[in-house]
């Protein structure tokens, strides 16, 4: 559809889109629910293997119990940074009726130390959520147990106390 409006002498054509809002079931688990860091890892697994060598940055859906509802892929990068910004991630949570929401990204080299802009995203998103009345419970970084300095295979910002 275009619609077209007069300016003085000139004519402006815009063109309106329309939004929808699709969902359908991939998969059935075994969770009641997404409550800790080692879950959200277990729930996100076969998430990150599908793109193992490269950063991908995961949302999960909550409703008001913590159940998970859905999970959506926000960003793929590259092996060691990808780009996100809050505006995306509160799209996905509004448009899929998200009570509370979990964040995840993997680092594909094992170690899931956060980088200094992962801290800095955290805040943005901790902020956004207040504004949104969309609690934001967790930021988890998956990585490997083996490339974990402290031995756990993920980094969860909740935990550390940034949260």
């Amino acid at each position: 559809m275009k619609l077209k409006l007069r300016c003085a002498d000139s004519v402006i054509q815009m063109r309106i889109y329309e939004t929808t809002v699709s969902c359908k079931v991939v998969g059935q688990i075994d969770f009641d629910k997404v409550d800790s860091p080692a879950r959200t890892v277990a729930y996100l697994e076969s998430a990150y293997a599908e793109f193992p060598l490269k950063e991908s940055f995961y949302v999960i859906f909550l409703d008001r119990r913590n159940h998970a509802i859905g999970r959506q892929l926000i960003t793929l990068g590259m092996l060691t940074s990808t780009l996100v910004h809050p505006r995306e991630i509160f799209r996905a949570a509004l448009l899929n009726s998200a009570a509370a929401i979990i964040v995840s990204h993997n680092h594909p080299s094992g170690d899931p130390s956060p980088s200094a802009a992962a801290i800095q995203l955290t805040r943005q998103l901790r902020e956004a959520s207040a504004a949104v009345d969309i609690a934001l419970l967790d930021h988890v970084i998956a990585g490997k147990v083996g490339g974990d300095p402290i031995g756990k295979g993920y980094y969860s910002f909740r935990e550390a106390g940034l949260l």
